[in-house]
């Protein structure tokens, strides 16, 4: 899968001009997935380049974090009431990348299902407990969604009587990290729910995507293979043809959450290692 864009915006976070060069390369990063956020839709790609971008820019926060001289400047920081702040937030944020990362294992369990069917094409091609799985994965991916943006939308505690300038600066960019980290899982959760924005006829999209050869621009792969797989209810087992194509989307599928995976396990690593870096920073105190 490509790299997302590199081009910054308007909304770039502003720092002081004598910056260290980790801050600067934060800042870059940090404005890459604003540009992607500007502009991605809720496909493959686009997840899995939002979840890339969001390991880098927590790998770059753990080098600045682990600084001496960053790690000195907040020792000697008398007003931590931010820290408690942001690691509450980052507590429920790991609960949120663990309950999308048990998700997603289960989602790859119900696929696997349904392709072991397909593939021994005997008598009803029913996908019941698929159909009544993306059902609950839906209704859980919404209340992890709200959960969200309950937190982005919570009030900050006031740094405003911090005068040391760089615990300022790590102070305002662990927030920006968490406000668009908050961005990029609601784009996950948003393309592992796959919602039709419009309805759709049982074979509309197939005939679509036959006729055409292939996969289109910006469409949810996930809710290309639920759209093809609600076709089985009225496909035979020897409709060859069909039952090749919903197999192909759901192998498309699988080769995505191998990827989506990959990211959703490196950010959770790097949501332990903040973790464990700002709890240090407490218990040096």
């Amino acid at each position: 899968m490509a790299s997302f864009s590199s081009k910054s915006n308007n909304r770039s976070i502003s720092l002081p001009s004598r910056s260290h060069p980790a801050t600067q390369i934060i800042e870059e990063e940090l404005n890459k997935l604003k540009t992607w956020e500007l502009s991605a839709s809720p496909t493959a790609e686009a997840v899995y380049n939002g979840l890339l971008g969001l390991v880098e820019v927590y790998n770059c926060m753990g080098d600045l974090l682990n600084l001496p001289q960053t790690l000195q400047a907040l020792s000697q920081c008398q007003n931590k009431k931010w820290v408690d702040e942001i690691l509450d937030k980052s507590v429920r944020f790991l609960d949120v990348c663990g309950t999308t990362r048990d998700l997603l294992s289960q989602f790859k369990e119900n696929v696997k299902d349904v392709q072991s069917l397909l593939r021994r094409r005997k008598g009803d091609l029913s996908i019941t407990n698929y159909t009544s799985f993306r059902k609950k994965m839906k209704k859980d991916a919404k209340n992890l969604v709200t959960s969200l943006k309950k937190m982005d939308h919570e009030e900050v505690v006031a740094v405003m009587e911090v005068d040391d300038q760089l615990v300022s600066v790590v102070i305002r960019m662990l927030r920006e990290v968490t406000t668009i980290g908050i961005s990029v899982f609601q784009m996950v959760l948003v393309f592992l729910s796959a919602p039709n924005s419009k309805p759709v006829s049982k074979w509309s999209l197939v005939s679509r995507f036959l006729n055409k050869g292939g996969e289109q621009d910006n469409v949810n792969e996930i809710e290309s293979a639920d759209v093809a797989l609600s076709s089985l209810s009225k496909c035979g087992p020897n409709e060859v043809e069909k039952i090749q194509f919903v197999q192909s989307k759901l192998g498309t599928v699988e080769a995505h959450f191998e990827c989506i995976e990959n990211g959703l396990d490196n950010i959770f690593r790097c949501l332990i290692r903040s973790r464990s870096t700002l709890l240090n920073l407490v218990s040096c105190q």
